[in-house]
């Protein structure tokens, strides 16, 4: 098994996902696309805690950079050893992988919460207010209660769609990163492929 080609691939898979996180979490500023509600404070707290720009898109960059370059690895090694130095690669690629599994976990948290404490909305009392905060998740379930947010618009159906996007994104990201731990720790003590025709195994 070639362990650089496995951590390569889940590079560009993370490279998508970052940029998908990045844009989600912006629209979340911007319900129905206007602006007035960002600029008036009217969003949800967990909108502001970034974690689909922070968390689950520019902490994931670096460790989606560090595994695509894995496999052009060139290591002198050491000893003069080229597959040590390889070896040595993929172990230090557990470390970047572990900074995306704090990433996409603090996406994935701040998502959950955002989910269940429910958007900030003008509601029929003409309050700006966390409606559904105290129905612990339960309004999720029940559709016909988004109607309590009178303004903006469809603002449930917003935070609901794009909170549970960064939440799968996160998810995906978290389980990839984990596999990443796992192929590095096997390609540092197995062996890693020193070029395209040689291949190591266990």
């Amino acid at each position: 098994m070639c362990y650089g080609k496995c951590a390569r691939c889940i590079g560009h898979s993370l490279v998508g996902l970052a940029l998908l996180c990045i844009i989600a979490n912006i629209l979340l500023y911007f319900p129905n696309g206007e602006t007035k509600y960002a600029s008036e404070n009217h969003l949800s707290r967990f909108v502001w805690f970034f974690s689909g720009i922070v968390g689950g898109g520019l902490l994931m960059l670096l460790p989606a950079f560090v595994f695509i370059g894995l496999e052009q690895d060139d290591c002198c090694g050491c000893c003069g050893h080229e597959n040590c130095g390889k070896r040595c690669a993929m172990l230090s690629s557990v470390l970047a992988a572990l900074i995306g599994i704090a990433g996409s976990g603090y996406c994935v948290i701040v998502a959950a919460l955002g989910l269940a404490e429910g958007p900030l909305c003008l509601d029929s009392f003409g309050q700006w207010n966390y409606t559904f905060a105290s129905t612990e998740g339960q309004y999720l379930l029940d559709t016909s209660t988004w109607s309590q947010c009178t303004e903006p618009k469809h603002i449930v159906e917003w935070n609901v769609s794009l909170f549970s996007i960064l939440l799968a994104l996160g998810g995906i990201e978290f389980i990839l990163c984990l596999i990443q731990v796992i192929n590095g720790v096997l390609g540092g003590i197995c062996g890693f492929c020193c070029s395209r025709q040689q291949q190591y195994d266990c």
